[in-house]
C-alpha cells in the first residue's frame, strides 16, 4: 500500500503579490523553496489563513532571498496581498518509507524570512 503523507511545508507565509493575468501556479522565493526540499513545477496545496480558502497548484521558482509569494491566474483569486498561507508538499510513500518520514517544517517571519 501507498500512502499520500505531508513531505514539507513554508509555514506562516505572507502573500506579497496576486497576478491575475497569469496563467497558474505559486511564485515562491527560490531559498525557501529549497530549505522545504520543494521542487520547481511540484505540486502543493495552499491554505489561507486569512479565509479558511485552499487549493492547489504548481510552484515556480521566484528570485533567490526575495521573500515572494504570488499566487497567479486563478489562485489570485484565492487570497489578497497580506495573508498568511501555509504551503504544504505531499509525497507518495511505499508503507516503510511513511513510518520513518520526519516532514521539514520551514518557519518565516512577516518578510518571508526564515526564522
Amino acid at each position: 500500500m501507498m500512502r499520500m503523507m505531508h513531505k514539507s511545508k513554508i509555514h506562516q507565509a505572507k502573500v506579497t503579490n496576486a497576478n491575475l493575468n497569469y496563467v497558474g501556479s505559486i511564485t515562491i522565493d527560490q531559498e525557501l523553496m529549497e530549505v522545504a526540499d520543494i521542487y520547481p513545477n511540484e505540486r502543493v496545496q495552499i491554505v489561507n489563513n486569512n479565509n479558511g480558502q485552499r487549493l492547489e497548484t504548481y510552484v515556480i521558482p521566484g528570485e533567490r532571498g526575495s521573500g515572494i509569494i504570488c499566487l497567479n491566474g486563478a489562485a489570485a483569486r484565492k487570497a489578497r496581498p497580506g495573508d498568511t498561507i501555509i504551503i504544504i508538499s505531499y509525497a507518495l510513500l511505499s508503507e516503510e518509507e511513511a513510518k520513518s518520514l520526519e516532514p521539514k517544517v520551514v518557519l518565516v517571519n512577516k518578510e518571508n524570512k526564515i526564522e
